[in-house]
C-alpha cells in the first residue's frame, strides 16, 4: 500500500473494491478458458474411444458453465461507473387501495429475497406500514457488487392482477406498485449533484416502526423534500437524528442522480429513434397475473414466466438479464445509428 493511502477511509474501500472486482473478472475469465480447454478435451478423447458416457459427463458439465459466461456477459453490459454501486430501492403503492398496500409488501418482500439469493446485504431505512393490511412505503438498501447496476432493471410500475383477499364477493383487482431504484452515491460530493441548503424542507417526526422506546418516543426520523424536483425521502433506521438525516442525504443524492440519467437516456433515444417508456401509472414495466391465470410478463422485453411463486419468492435473473439485454442492444443500435448521421 502507498504511503497515506488509508487517510481517506472512503476512496481506499473503494479502490479496494474495485481491485476486488477486477481480480474476480480474470479469475472468472482463467477459469472458463480453462474448462473449455478441459471440455474440448474431453469431447476428443470421447470421440476417439466412442465412450458415450464420457460425452453424458461433458453434457452435464455444460450448463454451469453457460451460466458463468451469461453472467460475465451481464457483467460486461455494467460498465457504467455507478453500476458496482449499492442500490437504495423504494417502494409506494398507488392506485388500488388496500390491495395496493398489500401488493406493496409483497414486491418488497420479493427483493428481500432476490438479495438474499445473491448473497447481498439488506438494511432498512424507512417502513411505513399499512392501515389494514400492507405498506405505505418502505426504503431499502441492497449492498453487494452490482447491486445498481442490476436492480435499476424493476424501475418503474408493476401491476398484479388477482382475486382480492380482502374482497368479501372474492371478485378480481387489479393493483399498482411503484419501485424506485437509485445508486448509493456515498458521502463524496458527486461533480454531477448539486444540492442547495435553500432548496430544502427538512421535518422531523417520531418513527413509526421498530426501533424501541428511545425511537418511538423522540422525533428521530427526517423527512427531507427538495423544493426544485419535489422529491421526498425519509430515513427512520437509526436513533441518531444525524445518521438518519446524512442517510436520507445519500437517498436524495441517489435519487437526484437517477432523474439526470433518465433525462439524458430520454434526450438521447428522442434524438435517435428509441422507444422510451414512461415511468408512471398506466404504462406498467411488469404484470403479474395471478387470476384467471398465472403469469409473470415484463411489459419492455416480452419475457415471461409461468411460475409466479418463484419470481415472487426472488427469482428475478431471467428478467433483469432480458431487460440489461435489451438495453444493450438499444444502445448498441442508437450508436450506430448517430455514427451514419
Amino acid at each position: 500500500m502507498a504511503e497515506g493511502f488509508w487517510d481517506d477511509t472512503e476512496r481506499a474501500q473503494a479502490l479496494l473494491r474495485e481491485r476486488s472486482t477486477a481480480e474476480q473478472t480474470l479469475e472468472s475469465l482463467e477459469s472458463l478458458d480453462r474448462n473449455l480447454h478441459d471440455f474440448l478435451d474431453l469431447l476428443s478423447m470421447a470421440a476417439q474411444e466412442g465412450d458415450d458416457s464420457m460425452l453424458a459427463e461433458v453434457q452435464e458439465q455444460l450448463p454451469p458453465l453457460e451460466q458463468k459466461l451469461r453472467d460475465m456477459e451481464i457483467a460486461r453490459m455494467l460498465s457504467q461507473p455507478a453500476d458496482r454501486n449499492d442500490a437504495l430501492v423504494t417502494i409506494h403503492p398507488g392506485a388500488g387501495g388496500v390491495d395496493a398496500q398489500d401488493w406493496a409488501e409483497m414486491v418488497l418482500r420479493m427483493y428481500k429475497r432476490w438479495a438474499e439469493h445473491k448473497g447481498y446485504q439488506l438494511e432498512e431505512l424507512d417502513y411505513q406500514p399499512g392501515d389494514e393490511a400492507g405498506i405505505k412505503s418502505a426504503t431499502i438498501l441492497v449492498k453487494g457488487v452490482y447491486a445498481y447496476g442490476r436492480l435499476r432493471a424493476e424501475n418503474g410500475v408493476h401491476r398484479l392482477i388477482r382475486i382480492s383477499p380482502f374482497d368479501a364477493n372474492a371478485r378480481r383487482h387489479t393493483a399498482f406498485t411503484a419501485v424506485l431504484v437509485v445508486p448509493d452515491l456515498g458521502d463524496d460530493e458527486n461533480d454531477e449533484i448539486e444540492i442547495k441548503p435553500e432548496d430544502l424542507k427538512v421535518d422531523t417526526y417520531r418513527a413509526s416502526g421498530a426501533g424501541g422506546q428511545h425511537v418511538n418516543r423522540t422525533e428521530s426520523a427526517i423527512r427531507i423534500t427538495h423544493i426544485p424536483s419535489g422529491i421526498v425521502v425519509a430515513c427512520q433506521a437509526e436513533r441518531s437524528q444525524h445518521k438518519n438525516r446524512a442517510t436520507a442525504m445519500k437517498m436524495l443524492r441517489g435519487r437526484l442522480f437517477e432523474k439526470q440519467r433518465q433525462e439524458r437516456e430520454a434526450a438521447f433515444e428522442e434524438a435517435y429513434g428509441g422507444d422510451k417508456m414512461e415511468i408512471g401509472f398506466g404504462s406498467q414495466v411488469r404484470t403479474y397475473t395471478l387470476a384467471p391465470y398465472r403469469l409473470v410478463k415484463d411489459e419492455r422485453t416480452e419475457h415471461k414466466s409461468g411460475n409466479v411463486d418463484a419470481v415472487l419468492d426472488g427469482e428475478l435473473d431471467g428478467f433483469i438479464e432480458a431487460y440489461l439485454m435489451r438495453a444493450n442492444d438499444r444502445q448498441r443500435a442508437a450508436g450506430t445509428q448517430k455514427k451514419e448521421s
